[in-house]
C-alpha cells in the first residue's frame, strides 16, 4: 500500500518526507486556503520540487476547462511523470479524465461517494479513485463498505486503477485501509505521527534502555557530583545541617587522619532520639559506634549496584575508589 501525506503545510511536508519512504503528496485548495496561501501556482511548483509525486487539483466547470487547467500546470513546470491531476467526479470530470489518461497523464478522480461514481472513473481510465471515508462517515454512510466494494471491483474486473483511502481522521482509519486492501492511503501528518505509537511499545522500549544502561554504565557515572563527607568532630545537629546541604539522608564520617569511620544516616538519628532523647543533640559523630557501611566501587556496573540495593535493603550505598570514599549512590540514581 502506497502512503501519501495529505497536506499543504510546508513545515509538515518537510518533516514528513524525512521519513524517506512516502510515495507522494496530496493537497487541496481547502488546505491552501486554510494555510493562507496567496500564490497558488508558486506553491504548486515549490511542492513539486519537494516530493516524488504531487497530486494537485485541476478544476473546471466543463471537461474542456479541466483539461486546459491540467495542461496549463504542465506548461508552467509540472511533469507528467511526477504529477497527478485531481478531478472531482462528474460527467464532465470523467470525460476530462478519459482525454488526459489517453495522453499519458495521471488522474485522481476524487470526492467519490458511491460505487457508481467509482465505476465511471475506472472506466474513464483514472489512475486513482478516491472515496472520502471520514466525510462519508460524518454523514452516516458505510464508508468502509464502499471502499471494499471499490477494491473488489478493481480486482474482479482488472481495472488499471488504484483505490485511494482518503479523509483519514485517526490511526484506526489506516488499519481499516490495510484491512480493505486499498492500494493507496493518504494521511494527515498529525495522524501519521501516531501510527508508530503504542503505550506497551513505549513501556517496553523504556525498559530496554534502562536495562542497557544498568549493564553498561558504571556507578560513578550515575552518582551525583557530591561527596557528602564530614568530620567526626561535628555535632549531630551540624551533621543534620550538612545532610540537608548535600541533599542526602546520610553523610560519610571521616576521622582526623582521613580514614573512614562510618556512615551516619537519618535512620540512625531516629533510633538515637528514640533511645536517648534530646541528649543526642549534644553528642558528636565521634561519640557513636558504626558498623561496616554498605559500599560499592565506583567502577562497578549499575547492574551490580541494583543487586546490592535489593539484597541489603538500603537506600544509599557508599561509593569508593581504591578504598577511599568518593560519594554516595542513592537508589533513585538508578532511575535517572
Amino acid at each position: 500500500m502506497e502512503l501519501y501525506l495529505d497536506s499543504a503545510n510546508i513545515t509538515e511536508i518537510e518533516e514528513a518526507f524525512k521519513l524517506g519512504f512516502l510515495t507522494g503528496l496530496t493537497t487541496t485548495p481547502t488546505f491552501m486556503h486554510r494555510d493562507g496561501v496567496a500564490d497558488i501556482d508558486g506553491l504548486i511548483l515549490k511542492l513539486a520540487d519537494m516530493v516524488p509525486i504531487l497530486q494537485v487539483e485541476a478544476l473546471g466547470q466543463t471537461a474542456e476547462e479541466i483539461i486546459a487547467e491540467a495542461y496549463r500546470q504542465l506548461d508552467m513546470g509540472l511533469t507528467k511523470e511526477k504529477s497527478v491531476f485531481k478531478i472531482p467526479v462528474s460527467l464532465e470530470g470523467v470525460k476530462a479524465c478519459k482525454v488526459l489518461a489517453d495522453d499519458g497523464i495521471m488522474v485522481n478522480v476524487h470526492l467519490v461517494y458511491t460505487l457508481q461514481q467509482a465505476y465511471m472513473a475506472m472506466e474513464a481510465g483514472a489512475t486513482y479513485v478516491c472515496p472520502l471515508v471520514g466525510r462519508l462517515q460524518d454523514q452516516g454512510h458505510d464508508a468502509l463498505g464502499l471502499v471494499e466494494q471499490c477494491v473488489e471491483a478493481v480486482n474482479y474486473y482488472g481495472y488499471d486503477t488504484k483505490i485511494m483511502f482518503s479523509s483519514v481522521r485517526y490511526p484506526e482509519h489506516v488499519r481499516n485501509a490495510i484491512n480493505a486492501g486499498v492500494h493507496v492511503c493518504t494521511v494527515p501528518w498529525k495522524v501519521m505521527k501516531q501510527l508508530t505509537e503504542n503505550n506497551f511499545t513505549t513501556v517496553g522500549t523504556d525498559q530496554f534502555f534502562e536495562h542497557t544502561r544498568l549493564m553498561m554504565n558504571t556507578v560513578k557515572s550515575a552518582m551525583k557530583n557530591v561527596n557528602p563527607s564530614v568530620s567526626a568532630e561535628l555535632t549531630i545537629p551540624e551533621a543534620i545541617i550538612k545532610m540537608t546541604e548535600f541533599g542526602y539522608g546520610c553523610v560519610t564520617v571521616i576521622n582526623g587522619d582521613g580514614s573512614l569511620r562510618g556512615v551516619f544516616t537519618d535512620g540512625d538519628l531516629r533510633r538515637l532520639v528514640g533511645t536517648k532523647g534530646d541528649s543526642v543533640m549534644g553528642m558528636k559523630l565521634a561519640d557513636l559506634d558504626y558498623g561496616t557501611p554498605k559500599s560499592i566501587d565506583g567502577g562497578a556496573l549499575l547492574n551490580d549496584a541494583q543487586e546490592m540495593f535489593k539484597n541489603t535493603q538500603v537506600d544509599t550505598l557508599l561509593v569508593t575508589e581504591n578504598g577511599s570514599p568518593v560519594g554516595m549512590l542513592d537508589i533513585q540514581d538508578l532511575a535517572s
